[in-house]
């Protein structure tokens, strides 16, 4: 696994379980600054963890002049969540040369309880505009 160093994931409190061959496991013990007013996980909680493991399935295939961001993401989310381990598996549905497909599933204790996709660009950073 290549290790990254993501200052987000470790103020969120993510793990990066495993980020190889187009696939990776993330995933987030449940506190009490995730919660929402509802006393449920955020949404946004959420979304972060499966937008980090999309970047990450995508990132595992780049070269390592490559960087990828994320274009859009949707997430439908199919069951609240009040404790637990939130472990999201992400993979890379398709990789072209500048665009990347990714799915997501979030679970906790092997109940789904959100699912995403997202678009990612794929660049070479030295080529980008500078502002």
């Amino acid at each position: 696994m290549n290790k990254v160093d993501f200052p987000f994931a470790d103020l969120i409190g993510f793990n990066m379980d495993k980020m190889e061959d187009g696939k990776s496991i993330c995933s987030l013990e449940i506190k009490a600054q995730h919660m929402n007013p509802q006393k449920a996980v955020h949404g946004a909680v959420a979304y972060a963890l499966a937008d980090t493991g999309m970047g990450a399935a995508l990132f595992s295939l780049l070269n390592k002049d490559q960087y990828c961001a994320t274009i859009e993401i949707k997430i439908s989310y199919l069951n609240p969540l009040y404790k637990g381990l939130l472990v999201c598996e992400s993979e890379v549905i398709k990789c072209g040369k500048r665009l990347g497909y990714t799915e997501s599933v979030l679970r906790e204790n092997g109940i789904i309880v959100a699912k995403a996709s997202g678009s990612f660009s794929i660049f070479n950073p030295s080529s980008t505009l500078e502002n």
